[in-house]
């Protein structure tokens, strides 16, 4: 019996990823400023509705102040209004196990404007900070994904991520590598410890009520780069131990030059264990989201 894949929203590229993305898999979508990564993920998101009943979660790392236009963007194509879990705000753990109150669609993680995240534009002091200020805001990542997870979320979509020479400078990565394996990646009850720590075992009937399978988790990182042209994406190097490099599947949107036009267009680089299509497809942005020209 073949593994069911999670579908993306978007019938062409399913049909180029042999019938969509792997659970428990990364997948990243690499292009440059306003390319589309960001309605693709949505995309994404909202086809969980249809296949698991739980539209995906978005987690914002964005450092600019700002957010990705994602509140626009899922209303303008789905209707669909997002429920923000505030980072600064307490979580009342005892609320977690009721729907209603605990099922949030996004959170953004880092809200001070004009942030620098590479090591290198840092001093040591300021370095020090950001890992003070993401050790801080952990316990609300935590509840935010946890959360949605045990009331039958399978899909995030996480976003922001800024550009880089060396990701391995980029406090970003640092933070992306710790969620994505420290709770995404993590057994159920692990991620439960480490949220209620000492109210685990006070909480442990409910823990074990509403488990779930993390490889069931379907995770969609959405990476910003300096390349514009898809021929240079294509071309991009793969660091040693580069998230790239771990990643299941790797989608690469950019622009291609048609004689005197520039135009939209997807690639896909890597989809690990499956047939897939490695055609340059060009894509349109319309009102209903992207969609592919095959």
């Amino acid at each position: 019996m073949s593994e069911l894949r999670q579908q993306t929203g978007i019938p062409e590229l399913d049909e180029m990823l042999s019938g969509g993305l792997l659970p428990g898999k990364l997948t990243v979508v690499l292009g440059a400023t306003g390319i589309g990564k960001t309605q693709l993920g949505l995309q994404y998101a909202q086809a969980g509705l249809a296949q698991e009943g739980e539209t995906g979660i978005l987690f914002d790392m964005a450092t600019r102040g700002d957010s990705q236009s994602h509140e626009d963007y899922a209303e303008r194509l789905f209707q669909w209004k997002l429920r923000e879990q505030l980072v600064d705000e307490v979580f009342d753990l005892e609320k977690i196990w009721e729907r209603e109150q605990a099922r949030k669609d996004y959170q953004h993680l880092f809200r001070q404007s004009g942030r620098r995240v590479t090591r290198r534009d840092m001093e040591l002091d300021e370095w020090k900070e950001w890992k003070l200020e993401f050790v801080k805001k952990l316990d609300a990542a935590i509840a935010y994904f946890y959360a949605n997870f045990v009331h039958g979320v399978r899909r995030t979509v996480i976003d922001g991520i800024e550009p880089t020479e060396r990701p391995s400078d980029s406090f970003q990565f640092h933070a992306f590598e710790y969620v994505y394996h420290q709770i995404l990646r993590k057994e159920y009850d692990w991620v439960a410890r480490d949220l209620f720590r000492a109210q685990f075992r006070s909480q442990q009937e409910q823990i074990e009520a509403h488990r779930y399978d993390c490889q069931q988790i379907g995770c969609l990182l959405l990476l910003t780069t300096h390349e514009v042209m898809l021929d240079d994406l294509i071309q991009r190097p793969i660091e040693s131990g580069d998230v790239l490099s771990n990643a299941n599947t790797i989608i690469l949107m950019g622009k291609i030059r048609e004689g005197n036009r520039m135009s939209r267009a997807l690639h896909i680089a890597k989809h690990r264990g499956s047939a897939v299509d490695e055609s340059l497809v060009p894509y349109e942005i319309r009102e209903t989201g992207l969609e592919l020209m095959r």
